[in-house]
């Protein structure tokens, strides 16, 4: 099979297109004929090893598995002979933020694992674009206790988290603020977001007025101390990333010990509990996947480029199926 393939940690530069064994799936797995999967941020991390913890997950001194990728949608081609969730033809997607290895034209995943039936009304690749993003974006609201009358400001609600936070808050009816690049304003008006700001024109933590329960970076592009004065008393701040020196490591410590406004980072768990909480949004049509651009295995080295430039809009997608004929 074709495979996107890399034998150590770095930059685009380290990846290659080769043919590779088709995995053989074991007795409690299937075999999944990959039509689409996308590059994410933690593919990013996953690509480069930085930051560096995350190689305990991934391999300390070069990548565990040769092939990387973390999501995927595509169909059941075989199963192994324990396997009594899933049949052949199965449409199906899912994440792990550890790696699939699902940069390839075939993988194989435990039936037990992150993995779940599309539901009926979305297409393969616009199911891709609810995974990675929605994760995490659902890890960020689950780590604290939000109720409907509190209000929540989103950093970074362009890309695939932020898009992704702001429509989980809006099918729980909640107030958000949304921050995002000026091209974008009118998608996140279209999200339902209450309140926007260009980062391109002007500085949120600096002239925004109101008061929030929650502050959600999705970007990691501000900070607890640019954001504080925006808490209400017992308010809190979450980052996806670790902060300029890594303060977000330790601040949940101190500022739980302070007892006042606190900074909580979300560790992210259980990827099969997030996308099946998003297939049940899908299927109410309370969430809406948000597509940036394609690009085929070849441009694989272009496409992580485009990903790590920060410039894209919610998610990259890259097509494994040849034809329209692979889309049964």
């Amino acid at each position: 099979m074709k495979a996107v393939t890399r034998e150590k940690y770095g930059q685009s530069n380290v990846l290659q297109i080769k043919e590779v064994e088709k995995p053989v799936p074991k007795e409690n797995e299937v075999l999944i004929r990959v039509h689409f999967t996308t590059i994410n941020r933690t593919d990013c991390g996953i690509l480069t090893g930085k930051p560096y913890i995350i190689r305990f997950f991934t391999g300390l001194l070069k990548p565990s598995s040769i092939i990387p990728g973390t999501d995927f949608a595509g169909q059941v081609v075989e199963r192994g002979v324990n396997v009594n969730n899933f049949n052949i033809g199965d449409k199906v997607w899912g994440f792990n933020d550890q790696g699939l290895a699902s940069h390839a034209e075939y993988m194989a995943i435990s039936e037990n694992g992150p993995i779940a039936t599309i539901p009926g009304n979305l297409a393969y690749d616009e199911v891709v674009a609810c995974a990675e993003g929605a994760h995490y974006a659902y890890n960020f609201i689950n780590k604290v206790h939000i109720n409907k009358a509190d209000k929540v400001l989103v950093n970074g609600a362009t890309g695939a988290i932020g898009s992704a936070a702001l429509q989980i808050l809006k099918s729980l009816g909640i107030y958000v603020t949304a921050v995002g690049n000026s091209k974008n304003i009118e998608l996140l008006k279209s999200l339902g977001a209450d309140k926007t700001y260009s980062y391109e024109k002007e500085d949120f933590s600096e002239i925004d007025r109101e008061k929030y329960h929650f502050i959600f970076d999705a970007v990691g592009k501000s900070s607890f101390e640019k954001c504080k004065e925006l808490l209400l008393p017992k308010g809190v701040y979450i980052s996806s990333e670790l902060g300029r020196n890594s303060e977000n490591l330790y601040l949940p410590l101190v500022t739980k010990l302070k007892g006042t406004k606190r900074v909580i980072f979300p560790i992210p768990s259980n990827c099969k509990r997030s996308i099946l909480y998003i297939n049940d949004l899908i299927e109410k049509d309370r969430f809406k996947p948000i597509i940036d651009r394609y690009f085929k295995p070849e441009e694989i080295k272009k496409a992580y480029d485009y990903v790590q430039s920060g410039q894209k809009t919610g998610n990259v997608i890259i097509t494994f199926s040849s034809s329209e004929n692979d889309l049964v």
